[in-house]
């Protein structure tokens, strides 16, 4: 497809779950794309905020993607275009039933996983207190289905995908704001390791981790090994 060999523009930002997202899928892929990071710091946070972004998205927030006279953003619809635009490495199952699990899979990162971390980020100075410990148990029992899902398998839909990509930085959120995973999901413990390990999810996560050393931000252990790579 000639298309697909004119590159891209992807806005995303230094501590952007969902830009990073956008980012590893497109590394994967092997896609040539120019990235704009949008300033941002902890007190001012994205503001003011990029005058594209503020154009394309009326929510105002990145992932935004720009190919030509294209321009769409959210970080499920930018996987979905970039697998068609790109459709080998696949990044989603090729069979029928598996493509839609690892679609609700990466669904349910976002809409059922995510809102417990976005709860805790606002409880951060009240860990031990009730709200904070019920939205870490939440996280916990997602854990603890998420390891069921990888009985028997390498990746959470079968062949790697997009389900992966997502829950990977959601968990990743996670572990930064008390929601850790311990030894009591192994085989998720190892399919963080196996993500980490892969050079597109270590080159984003890797630069995530500088950029959060560099604000004075503590850094999971597990992401030691890439926050010196990057």
């Amino acid at each position: 497809m000639e298309h697909s060999l004119t590159p891209f523009t992807l806005f995303s930002g230094p501590l952007s779950m969902f830009g990073a997202k956008a980012q590893i899928a497109a590394l994967e892929k092997g896609l040539a794309f120019e990235l704009v990071m949008v300033p941002f710091d902890f007190h001012a946070l994205y503001t003011p905020k990029h005058p594209e972004v503020l154009r394309i998205n009326p929510k105002s927030q990145v992932p935004v993607l720009v190919h030509g006279g294209l321009e769409i953003f959210d970080s499920t619809q930018i996987f979905e275009y970039l697998e068609d635009l790109k459709p080998e490495p696949a990044l989603w199952p090729k069979d029928l039933k598996e493509r839609a699990r690892a679609r609700l899979l990466e669904h349910r990162s976002d809409e059922v996983y995510f809102p417990h971390v976005v709860r805790l980020m606002g409880l951060q100075k009240s860990l031990h207190e009730e709200p904070a410990l019920a939205a870490i148990a939440a996280a916990g029992r997602y854990y603890a289905q998420m390891e069921a899902q990888l009985q028997g398998r390498e990746w959470l839909a079968g062949s790697y995908s997009f389900a992966d990509i997502a829950f990977y930085m959601a968990a990743l959120f996670g572990e930064r704001q008390g929601a850790v995973l311990t030894a009591a999901t192994p085989l998720l413990l190892a399919w963080r390791d196996r993500m980490t390990e892969r050079p597109a999810v270590r080159q984003v996560a890797g630069a995530m981790a500088k950029w959060l050393a560099s604000a004075g931000r503590p850094v999971p252990a597990f992401l030691h090994a890439a926050q010196a790579a990057a």
